[in-house]
């Protein structure tokens, strides 16, 4: 049953960063423009950054290469999003986003914690950070 739940546990957390970072593929300009209307630096820069850490990220730990080390830079992604981007206490909705984010950096935690489990490629072939 473990090795089945913690396998199901990653899919679902990849899941969510690999449909955005498939959706962020083909809108790359608007994202750049809406991260320069939050006050990021270099907006055009940091648009493909954010994808290849979405689609990267996400396609590591549903693979489980590197797992622990995949959930702490996408539960550090989530933690910055939640404040950078959707902390807003008067807006419900945006507060909503920034609570949602906080409950996955939680399951990036849990991740990192207990690795990939025995159906992950950090498992097949013994990788270390696994």
């Amino acid at each position: 049953m473990d090795k089945w739940a913690t396998l199901a546990g990653r899919m679902l957390l990849a899941g969510i960063f690999i449909w955005s970072g498939y959706g962020t593929s083909s809108g790359l300009p608007e994202l750049a423009k809406y991260l320069g209307s939050l006050g990021l630096p270099f907006p055009g820069l940091l648009a493909p950054l954010v994808l290849l850490w979405e689609l990267a990220g996400g396609l590591a730990l549903l693979l489980g290469f590197y797992t622990r080390a995949s959930a702490m830079l996408l539960g550090a992604f989530c933690l910055v999003t939640a404040v950078l981007v959707h902390y807003h206490p008067q807006n419900m909705e945006a507060m909503i986003n920034f609570a949602k984010n906080l409950a996955l950096t939680g399951g990036f935690l849990f991740v990192a914690a207990h690795g990939g489990g025995a159906l992950s490629l950090d498992h097949r072939f013994k990788l270390r950070w696994s």
